[in-house]
């Protein structure tokens, strides 16, 4: 089998890609994110359900307002030039589970496609009440399942108020690499 053209390419993006949560104040041009909704339309869902819909975010305050409904979408709140809400579904054919495998597929393809388009992006979940929130302030029907939000926008710097000694805001140093593959695969048996 000939190798692909331009493989390593492609091989790097998928390597390369990182959760963005600091961005320029850059808006995404109407362009760009449809060309990553057509490739979250397109795609694979068991069953070819297709169990989506989205919500695109470009209002500053609404994400805003969207990022402090829980502690793990604080991040949001700090000036994503996009984000795009998750509507996800379930149906005859699909239960909660099969939707949760789907939406995972559909997260990262997202987020494949915006570093395609030379973006950073990163996703969080809403918890607690805040689905709920969600779907009272953007119209979703109660039915719908809320949970996943991906910002994205041109990559920026993090604040110098978050940067120092420790990593991002103190966290310690983050882990930077990946396990070796002999630690990680199991040939023939475990």
């Amino acid at each position: 089998m000939a190798e692909i053209q331009g493989a390593d390419d492609k091989i790097e993006l998928l390597r390369g890609l990182r959760q963005n949560r600091f961005f320029q104040q850059q808006s995404v041009p109407d362009e760009v994110l449809d060309n990553i909704l057509e490739v979250a339309r397109w795609t694979g869902s068991a069953g070819n359900t297709q169990p989506w819909e989205f919500v695109v975010i470009r209002d500053s305050q609404k994400l805003r307002q969207l990022g402090m409904l829980a502690p793990n979408t604080r991040w949001l709140a700090a000036g994503a030039p996009a984000g795009i809400i998750l509507v996800m579904h379930e149906n005859e054919y699909k239960d909660a589970l099969a939707v949760s495998y789907d939406e995972g597929r559909l997260t990262e393809r997202i987020m494949l496609a915006a570093a395609a388009q030379g973006l950073g992006a990163a996703l969080a979940w809403f918890s607690g009440d805040s689905p709920t929130q969600v779907k009272q302030i953007l119209g979703i029907p109660a039915e719908g399942m809320v949970r996943t939000v991906i910002a994205m926008g041109y990559p920026g710097e993090p604040p110098a108020m978050m940067a120092g000694p420790g990593g991002v805001a103190g966290r310690g140093t983050p882990q930077i690499g990946r396990k070796p593959l002999s630690e990680t695969v199991h040939n023939e048996k475990y």
